[in-house]
């Protein structure tokens, strides 16, 4: 029986990934975003799409009101002058529609390290985002924790390419679990469809292994002919100067470097892996499959 289902950030890394299994399985799907242009080729293939975003909650509520199932993300917001206030802000909005639309099924895009709720950037809002969904009466919510996108990889292929280093602020030898975002985006779809989940829930989903961020580096170096293609853990002030000079606000910035500095402590590497955690998108088939027809293009 098809479903209802309402997916937010439908053009995002995972949104969108969610997005078109669901339409290619002919479910009844309502997606929303801000720029609606991406998404018209699933308009074609009967899908409903809304221009609208996380602080309109009318809209949320609407789209919310006959829907089975909602897949749910807390987005970033590069311009924020108080990054956890925004977050508090989207998670009062997303509550607010969930309660007044009636919707019974939320499966929500958390992250690996959302167990602790300081000292890990970013990911303080998503773990508290998980607290305040638990709160809801008679709604079942499953929250998704997902290991590092191995997607990340393709925002440094600029650096790749013109300076011939890839690198982070996040120290090169500590590995953690990574994953692709297409088998990310598999475990949401199906949940969305069989309503599988009751009560609140923890889902991890952590890729086939732990990579560090030199390893996969080096693999990248292989797939593009850049055998010796080096990781360098760039300094956090020199990476804080880019990212302002990018327009991003001085405490998104700090958040996002939290995160990346904090790897090391191991918050990442909190939940355990076994048989159910497991997807099997290694980092090689990543490499092959995605990030080389992309710096090649």
């Amino acid at each position: 029986m098809k479903k209802n289902i309402v997916v937010l950030g439908a053009t995002g890394t995972v949104g969108s990934k969610v997005s078109e299994i669901l339409v290619n399985q002919g479910q009844h799907v309502t997606l929303i975003a801000r720029n609606t242009e991406p998404l018209e080729r699933f308009r074609r293939l009967g899908a409903n799409i809304i221009a609208g975003d996380v602080n309109d909650v009318e809209t949320l509520v609407n789209a919310f009101k006959n829907a089975d199932s909602a897949f749910l993300i807390l987005p970033d917001n590069v311009k924020a002058e108080n990054t956890r206030h925004y977050q508090r802000q989207v998670t009062s909005n997303l509550i607010k529609a969930i309660e007044q639309s009636g919707i019974k099924h939320i499966v929500n895009m958390s992250s690996l390290g959302s167990h602790m709720h300081e000292g890990n950037g970013m990911m303080g809002g998503t773990g508290e985002q998980e607290v305040r969904l638990n709160q809801l009466n008679e709604v079942n919510v499953l929250h998704i924790r997902s290991a590092y996108f191995m997607d990340n990889f393709l925002r440094t292929i600029g650096l790749v390419k013109h300076q011939g280093i890839n690198g982070t602020v996040a120290d090169g030898d500590h590995a953690i679990p990574m994953i692709a975002t297409k088998d990310v985006a598999k475990v949401i779809a199906a949940h969305l469809m069989n309503l599988d989940f009751k009560g609140k829930s923890i889902e991890p989903v952590m890729g086939p292994k732990d990579y560090t961020y030199r390893e996969f580096t080096t693999i990248i170096g292989q797939a593009i002919e850049k055998p010796e293609l080096p990781y360098v853990q760039i300094p956090v002030e020199k990476a804080k100067e880019i990212f302002i000079g990018n327009g991003f606000s001085e405490d998104f910035v700090d958040n996002l470097i939290e995160m990346g500095t904090a790897v090391k402590t191991g918050f990442m590497n909190y939940q355990q892996r076994n048989q159910s955690t497991i997807t099997t998108t290694t980092a090689e088939d990543f490499v092959q499959e995605v990030y080389k027809p992309i710096y090649n293009n």
